[in-house]
């Protein structure tokens, strides 16, 4: 595993329910992040991926448990480590009636950034966006859009990254791209990084550890190399689909 032994998030006994508790969305849910590392979340639609990054982020209280996160509780002070944390996912929209440089200005004034420019510059540079840096995003591509939201998070610097589904709408070329720049900016900043997909390929390739959830808990987790040995596996995407049919009662 890459990074350090520094825990820069710890959850512990993580549970929601909803509907007036009939439907438990997750049941008891631990994870550790380290400083420098990639974690990946993965697991079938409904395993509770959704509602626990959504826990993580503050958007969601928990029912139980507790959250650590960059030695605050995220629980009660959010605001204390909210620049030190940012997110991006395909479900998120931005100002359609902005250009590509105004929505990054608008972020970078939100953060009150005094280097936005040289930011902003750098990172339109690094996602391929500077010629298109005055064009609405209203008129852009759903790739290109995607671009855009993980650019705006990477604004602040973060800590830790949050990225939901980041590749569902890029084509393999730039998802490749993609993976190459966030293991380097990894490695260089030491930056945490807690990642889902649905793309098995994509994770092991990326990930230093993974988290399969079901059904609101954690089946299987661990260094990838070491849960296909385990499990004789021959890769990420035959262990997911063994494990998704063993328990189909999910």
């Amino acid at each position: 595993m890459s990074g350090t032994t520094e825990k820069v998030l710890e959850a512990r006994d993580i549970g929601k329910a909803f509907m007036g508790g009939s439907r438990i969305a997750l049941g008891g849910v631990s994870l550790e992040l380290f400083r420098g590392e990639i974690l990946s979340i993965v697991g079938p639609n409904g395993a509770g991926k959704s509602t626990l990054i959504q826990i993580l982020l503050g958007l969601l209280r928990p029912d139980s448990g507790s959250l650590n996160i960059l030695g605050v509780d995220a629980t009660r002070h959010r605001r204390l480590i909210a620049h030190r944390i940012n997110y991006a996912s395909t479900d998120l929209s931005l100002p359609y009636s902005l250009t590509v440089l105004e929505n990054l200005r608008v972020y970078s004034l939100i953060y009150n950034l005094c280097d936005w420019e040289s930011r902003v510059h750098s990172l339109l540079s690094d996602f391929g966006l500077s010629a298109i840096a005055n064009r609405r995003v209203g008129s852009l591509s759903t790739g290109q859009v995607a671009k855009l939201g993980i650019a705006k998070a990477l604004l602040t610097e973060p800590e830790i990254l949050f990225l939901d589904e980041p590749t569902a709408t890029l084509d393999p070329e730039v998802s490749a791209h993609l993976r190459e720049f966030l293991r380097k900016r990894v490695l260089d900043t030491g930056m945490s990084l807690l990642y889902t997909s649905h793309n098995m390929r994509e994770v092991e390739r990326l990930s230093d550890r993974i988290i399969l959830l079901g059904g609101g808990k954690i089946i299987k987790e661990g260094v990838i190399e070491d849960l296909l040995k385990n499990d004789s596996a021959s890769d990420l995407e035959a262990l997911f689909l063994d494990t998704v049919r063993k328990t189909a009662s999910w």
